[in-house]
């Protein structure tokens, strides 16, 4: 048991570590290209950050754990708005630009729908529903870049220092090939885990493996608090949501737990993913700021969603 937690430990480690190599390797191509700064975080940030989430999921999927890939799409949602978006707007509370959130919120909900008809009208994904994500990627992506180009570069990014290309491509590849290595120890380890402790795989996945690649974005929020731009953290993690429905499909809903004798995703899973979603972007959207109660509701949320998780 002891050797499957270290690897556990290990895969985390690497999917950090590869998902900053490989967001600063993108970046500084971004850069060299001379995209828009708004653009860079709004496509190329948030594809990075989500890396990790695709990587295991579709390593899951591939490997006969279609529980692990469907609840880390699910609980990486969770997680990344009701506990890493919720610890931003909870510490510093601000302003967000209402225009810059309504296409990736919009893409997001869409998206969630398509989920939300696999779940409850098929009980699993057909690969029509898989090539309607994929074109929902390729249309979120040119949203975003129609949305974007008219926008000025900052002022300081031609001031600054360009990564030589041979080290931004060593950063890309080197950045993808760690995650891969570590999106394989998640997976195999956590699944011999969750064995071992008679835990269901879609729990495991829904908490521990969502908390996990969802590193990246928790990294983003602290430095986005430090520098003073929790709007910067809030825009990455609502991208990184609908990157998570987008580009992982194809796998059943899992049936291993159930809650009022039902299959506890259709009364728990997808209700609090929608609701989280909901709590964090609706005040945004309507009023352009968010408050502090916002926060710290989400924490309850996703305080109460692990711990009923654990009991069922």
């Amino acid at each position: 048991m002891l050797v499957p937690v270290l690897l556990f430990i290990v895969g985390l480690l690497f999917l950090i570590k590869g998902g900053d190599w490989f967001v600063d390797g993108a970046s500084a191509l971004a850069r060299r290209f001379h995209l828009p700064e708004l653009l860079i975080g709004a496509t190329v940030v948030s594809i990075g950050t989500t890396l990790p989430e695709v990587m295991v999921s579709t390593m899951s999927a591939v490997s006969g754990h279609g529980e692990i890939a469907y609840g880390n799409a699910i609980g990486s949602v969770i997680c990344n708005s009701a506990l890493i978006a919720a610890i931003t707007i909870a510490v510093r509370p601000g302003k967000v630009d209402p225009k810059t959130l309504k296409t990736p919120v919009i893409f997001f909900f869409i998206a969630a729908a398509i989920y939300c008809v696999a779940a409850y009208g098929f009980g699993e994904f057909t690969r029509p529903m898989g090539f309607i994500m994929l074109a929902m990627f390729v249309a979120y992506m040119v949203a975003n870049v129609r949305q974007m180009k008219n926008a000025p570069a900052e002022e300081h990014a031609e001031e600054e220092e360009l990564i030589p290309l041979s080290k931004t491509l060593i950063l890309l590849v080197a950045g993808a090939a760690i995650i891969a290595i570590g999106a394989n120890l998640l997976v195999d380890n956590g699944t011999l885990i969750a064995q071992a402790l008679g835990v269901p795989e879609s729990v495991i996945a829904l908490t521990f493996v969502a908390l996990g690649t969802s590193l990246p974005e928790l990294v983003t929020a602290i430095t986005s608090l430090i520098k003073g731009h929790s709007d910067l953290s809030v825009g990455n993690v609502v991208g990184a949501n609908v990157f998570n429905l987008v580009l992982v499909s194809g796998v059943s809903i899992p049936q291993s737990s159930t809650l009022f004798g039902v299959n506890s995703s259709l009364v728990l899973d997808l209700p609090v993913m929608l609701a989280v979603m909901l709590i964090m972007t609706v005040p945004a959207l309507v009023k352009g700021k968010m408050n502090r109660a916002q926060g710290i509701i989400l924490l309850a949320i996703y305080a109460a969603f692990c711990a009923i998780q654990f009991t069922m």
